[in-house]
């Protein structure tokens, strides 16, 4: 398997983005998307409308993604093939257990040429590759909207 990431990794907890509005965390989302290439992870984390699926679909713009974005909560995965490269876009909220990784082909979508971004990857840290790029996404008590780079957990 190849590696994932670009090595341009943010130090430890440092201020990505904040924003006021979800265009803002869009262009946000967009900034991040245009550093990637094939083989990146990305593992979001935060609280249910702290951004998740706006910083996605701004990554997904960049990308030149035309399909539509949205949460894949219910679904567990979304792929978008309509962009320059392929998007995975996963949600382990729903997943139990890290068995469940397998029954959705996880291994086999960190094989493919595409960019992989994991909403609540933190259910299991252990599953991403050691180059995932990790982002908490928070909603601060000014209301803005904050993005960090962090370790993995």
């Amino acid at each position: 398997m190849e590696k994932r990431g670009n090595g341009n990794g943010m130090a430890e907890g440092q201020l990505f983005a904040s924003t006021k509005s979800s265009d803002e965390m869009i262009a946000a989302g967009q900034r991040l998307g245009e550093s990637l290439d094939a083989y990146s992870c990305i593992a979001l984390i935060g609280d249910l409308g702290a951004g998740k699926t706006h910083f996605t679909k701004g990554i997904a713009r960049a990308l030149g993604v035309t399909d539509s974005v949205s949460s894949p909560t219910f679904s567990l995965i979304h792929e978008l093939n309509s962009g320059k490269l392929p998007l995975f876009h996963l949600d382990f909220y729903r997943l139990e257990t890290s068995h469940e990784l397998i029954t959705i082909g996880w291994q086999e979508l960190l094989d493919e040429p595409a960019v992989v971004i994991v909403e609540w990857a933190d259910k299991f840290p252990e599953a991403c590759p050691p180059e995932t790029r990790w982002f908490r996404l928070s909603i601060a008590l000014s209301g803005a909207h904050e993005v960090h780079e962090i370790a993995a957990p």
